[in-house]
């Protein structure tokens, strides 16, 4: 799949207020600073579609996009956000939640994981929720630029034994550099692949 065409449409915090139509929806989601803003702009071809930023937990609102007109990919905020107050936090959850639990156009959800550390509570938490309320959704791994192909497989090897505690088999997952664009290719043709289902169903 090519890029042609990537807009922005609506930010909020009302999973209501969501775009109402029944074009396919991808989401993005991860722990702060996870590298999603760049990994969106890799993938679009776009410098600053997603706003990037040093400071963990930029991103505060459901921010959709449309891409070639015909799916829409959405850019959540981050959970364990650094620098905000419990009420923020609460109020974070809460619409994320809502978002997962009501929007019947999700096709599927991409959790960002940095390829870097061992696997932490929290990711591992969310993919649990994730499992448990039957939302299908694959994992990226981030950064994996950042170090040499041996520890990338060993680093993944140590995530598929400890999924493997709770899973039944391991999600589908992606290697990606924002920076290097790898994954791009592999992540799109997933989309591409999905959606031509979508249409001809």
């Amino acid at each position: 799949m090519q890029i042609k065409s990537a807009e922005f449409v609506v930010s909020n915090q009302d999973v209501d207020k969501c775009p109402n139509s029944a074009l396919p929806e991808y989401a993005f989601i991860g722990r702060s600073n996870v590298g999603k803003s760049s990994l969106i702009n890799m993938l679009t071809s776009r410098k600053n579609l997603a706003k990037t930023s040093g400071r963990p937990g930029k991103t505060q609102l459901i921010n959709h996009f449309l891409i070639n007109k015909n799916w829409h990919l959405v850019d959540l905020p981050g959970y364990g956000y650094a620098r905000v107050s419990k009420k923020a936090k609460k109020t974070f959850q809460k619409f994320i939640t809502a978002y997962f639990e009501k929007r019947k156009q999700l096709v599927s959800a991409f959790i960002l994981v940095d390829i870097r550390h061992k696997p932490q509570p929290i990711d591992l938490d969310f993919m649990q929720w994730m499992g448990e309320h039957q939302i299908p959704f694959s994992i990226i791994f981030t950064k994996a630029d950042k170090l040499k192909p041996k520890a990338i497989e060993n680093h993944v090897e140590a995530y598929k034994s400890i999924l493997l505690e709770s899973w039944e088999e391991v999600p589908n997952y992606f290697i990606t550099s924002a920076s290097k664009e790898i994954g791009k290719k592999e992540l799109l043709s997933y989309i591409d692949e999905i959606n031509s289902k979508f249409e001809s169903s």
